[in-house]
């Protein structure tokens, strides 16, 4: 008999969303990850959640799902804490705006320069993605799940296109289910076994910066700034990144963007920074969400997408379906790897 194993690969958002949601439901899973869980891309991301006003994308019906698979979530894991704040964008940040305000001296009220009218979204919300995925994971292992950390996936164990395991530098663990949430690192597994997964790395810069508490009281957005902040004050604020190489480039672009900070808002002279990091996230060509089986395979199933912050809620509950019961999740249909077929 095959073994029912189910091995998730990867221990950012979505794999952990993915390993909390198959959990407990009669079939053994084990998450893997070359580091701690959280310490990839998902480290570096802004963790800002929010739902299309309108959009025709394939992926509009998995998107219009985030918020409210996050709440249920919420309401299951008490402990996630998101911070629903809201976000406000404006200049053009977003080319899809939605309800606009004309309010900003009392949502932002240390903003120095508030435009007259902005792009108000007052159900969005942010966390900690690190201290989720944690979280997540913490909640799947009560449910029975078993997590190895400091193991890399070296291939995928396959015979005639079917899913036997996955070879770690510790061993073989077998499966006749293996999920890659490995982002980038997903890509070559994929082809091990033959599959194509068009997927690039996208750079991303965070900035982590120390300002007095409570001068940023939502979602910040504009084509110059993203800000937000937390209790402690602690400011997270991304960046474009444009070629950086070496930390001394890195910190360059760290004070610009405490620069830029310090200029839109009042109080925020003596900000700091305390950290930048690089975030390599998973780009499908397409930008949309690649999510299911790739052709000519058995046993294989990919969850690779950004953004991964915003959808692992709903793709964890959906994905994690699909494979516990085979049917397929019509909110899915269009992420599906064939389309590259």
């Amino acid at each position: 008999m095959a073994d029912p194993s189910i091995v998730v690969v990867g221990a950012g958002i979505v794999g952990a969303s993915l390993a909390y949601h198959l959990s407990g439901q009669g079939r053994p899973v084990t998450l893997i990850d070359a580091g701690l869980p959280g310490s990839g891309a998902t480290r570096a991301s802004f963790a800002w959640i929010g739902r299309p006003v309108t959009s025709d994308l394939p992926s509009a019906p998995l998107r219009y799902l985030a918020l409210d698979d996050y709440r249920r979530l919420e309401a299951e894991l008490p402990a996630l804490s998101i911070r629903w704040t809201g976000s406000l964008s404006w200049d053009g940040f977003d080319a899809t705006p939605g309800p606009s305000t004309d309010d900003l001296p009392a949502l932002e009220p240390h903003l120095l320069d508030p435009p007259a009218e902005a792009t108000h979204s007052p159900e969005d919300g942010a966390f900690d993605p690190v201290a989720a995925v944690e979280l997540l994971t913490a909640a799947a292992r009560e449910r029975g799940a078993r997590l190895l950390t400091g193991t890399p996936a070296i291939a995928l164990d396959h015979e005639t296109g079917t899913v036997t395991g996955v070879r770690t530098t510790a061993g073989h663990l077998p499966a006749t289910t293996v999920v890659l949430a490995a982002g980038t690192g997903s890509v070559a597994l994929c082809a091990g076994m033959g599959a194509t997964l068009p997927v690039e790395p996208s750079p991303a810069i965070l900035v982590r910066l120390r300002a007095k508490p409570g001068l940023v009281r939502s979602i910040v957005a504009t084509p110059a700034l993203e800000a937000r902040q937390l209790d402690d004050g602690t400011v997270l604020a991304p960046a474009a990144y444009s070629g950086e190489t070496d930390q001394a480039a890195l910190l360059a672009t760290a004070e610009r963007v405490r620069d830029r900070f310090a200029a839109a808002f009042g109080g925020a002279g003596d900000a700091e920074v305390v950290s930048v990091e690089i975030g390599w996230r998973p780009m499908p060509v397409d930008g949309e969400p690649i999510i299911g089986a790739p052709a000519g395979t058995q046993g294989l199933y990919v969850a690779v997408m950004h953004s991964a912050i915003t959808l692992a809620a709903a793709v964890g509950r959906l994905a994690a379906s699909e494979i516990l019961t085979g049917r397929p999740e019509p909110e899915l249909e269009g992420c599906r790897p064939a389309r590259f077929d």
